[in-house]
């Protein structure tokens, strides 16, 4: 399909690699299966126009390298595709008129969202949190509510409080429906999104919450696809194949997945077409995921990086990382509800095996990063379901100790430095000073992370101190 012929349909908040790599190749698949050519996507950037700033010299045309098992990255074990479904890419921090305006159209039906777990300020209770940003956009959105049309030129400061100003400007013009659709490894990620964005709100007026629930719909996602940082030899191989270098390149898997709940409030890309599935009930598959891969991917990603491990590759290859990984996933499964059709142990060695991937060359840093936000979707949902079952989980508490050791450390085995990238780090840093033998105590008194009954806990916080003075003595402090 001609990329030129498409006419946007549909708006992506957090335009990374991922969404390149994932929704938007979804998109121009079930687009083709079609023939619509009403489904073109505009993307909007997160803190920097730098995605945006690439991608428009390219007309917003890109590159999708797929790097396969067992290659080490040659264009033997790699394919290159070119994806046209992105017809447009803005930063909010320049371009919110133009984004208010683009969700008012009744032709956008459809938002998808990509904008990771710190994306959604929210206090330990689920509820809207003011974090940085939100307070202003609350005040933004209140005086939009005073103007007509709804055009303020004050730029959003977050993902979430440029959507709630967008849904008031279709509220005031069109008032067509509108589908949101999360894509974040989050539990209940499209309830959570409806809360958060209804609290939100709030600043806009009782006529525009009604509306908000009569005609916007949230439904939950689950997306998996492995999308490492694209590097410099990645846009090398991409240009060896292509025979023009594409400065936008992202790096895939081949594997990929998307379940989405099938409660739209309008119409929507026949993403099923394309190897989506449609389903009344997401849940079992969310569950499954967060707590079988994601949280496989941060213990491989904690102990990796202590152990010296650059990439998941390489710590999944680690005989006795493996074993932990593999006695994780079974204390989790003890927890899940097998998906329609799916075997949990057979999912559980696929995804080891896809970990194990060297070409991706996925670091265990990448993965390690904003672990305050993880830990608790990835891990300590799992951990609460299993105390209350009268089962201290040790490979999850080993899980809990490697990010105390990661924070606390900042070093690998060898001494080489760790950066800890996370949005707390000033406080998990304050909280983690002082003597190592009350390191474990000192972070599970973190509320922001830890709930209380993985908190208050006594055998679980007895396990996490075994754990964690086994790595202590094992990587060197400062």
């Amino acid at each position: 399909m001609d990329p030129g012929s498409l006419r946007t349909g549909m708006v992506h908040l957090g335009l990374g690699a991922f969404h390149r790599a994932h929704q938007a190749v979804y998109t121009e698949d079930a687009a083709a299966a079609t023939g619509d050519t009403g489904w073109g996507i505009l993307g909007v950037t997160g803190r920097s126009a730098r995605v945006a700033d690439t991608l428009k010299p390219q007309d917003g045309l890109y590159t999708v390298l797929t790097k396969a098992q067992p290659g080490a990255g040659s264009a033997a074990d790699a394919s290159l595709r070119i994806i046209g479904s992105l017809r447009g890419a803005v930063f909010p921090g320049r371009d919110t008129p133009l984004l208010l305006r683009a969700l008012a159209e009744p032709d956008t039906r459809v938002l998808t969202l990509t904008v990771t777990e710190k994306g959604y300020p929210r206090d330990a209770s689920g509820h809207l949190a003011m974090a940085d940003g939100v307070a202003a956009d609350r005040a933004a959105l209140a005086a939009d509510s005073r103007q007509r049309p709804a055009s303020s030129d004050v730029a959003a400061r977050t993902p979430l409080g440029l959507l709630a100003r967008g849904l008031f400007a279709r509220y005031r013009s069109s008032g067509a429906p509108l589908s949101v659709v999360s894509c974040d490894n989050l539990i209940s990620n499209g309830a959570l999104t409806r809360t958060l964005v209804t609290e939100l709100a709030e600043a806009g007026g009782t006529g525009f919450c009604a509306w908000l629930q009569e005609s916007v719909a949230f439904p939950s996602t689950m997306v998996d696809r492995i999308v490492p940082a694209a590097t410099e030899a990645d846009r090398q191989l991409g240009s060896g194949i292509l025979g023009l270098r594409d400065e936008a390149l992202v790096v895939a898997e081949p594997f990929g997945q998307w379940i989405l709940e099938d409660a739209f409030a309008a119409a929507r890309p026949a993403w099923e077409l394309a190897g989506a599935v449609l389903t009344p009930d997401v849940a079992p598959f969310e569950a499954a995921k967060l707590r079988l891969l994601n949280g496989t991917h941060s213990l491989l990603a904690y102990l990796g990086a202590l152990k010296g491990h650059a990439t998941i590759a390489d710590a999944a290859a680690d005989e006795d990382l493996a074993a932990d990984a593999s006695a994780l996933q079974a204390e989790a499964i003890r927890t899940l509800v097998p998906p329609p059709g799916v075997d949990l142990q057979e999912y559980s060695a696929s995804i080891l095996a896809r970990f194990r991937n060297p070409a991706l060359g996925h670091t265990t840093l990448q993965v390690a990063m904003d672990g305050s936000q993880k830990l608790p979707v990835r891990a300590l949902a799992t951990v609460a379901d299993l105390l209350a079952l009268g089962t201290v989980p040790e490979a999850l508490a080993r899980l809990v100790a490697a990010w105390m050791v990661f924070v606390y450390r900042q070093r690998n085995v060898h001494g080489s430095v760790l950066p800890l990238e996370d949005p707390l780090r000033e406080t998990l840093a304050a909280q983690a000073a002082g003597p190592e033998s009350g390191l474990v105590d000192r972070l599970l008194d973190l509320s922001a992370v830890f709930p209380p009954p993985v908190a208050g806990h006594p055998g679980f916080r007895a396990a996490v101190k075994v754990h964690a003075a086994e790595l202590l003595a094992a990587v060197p402090g400062r």
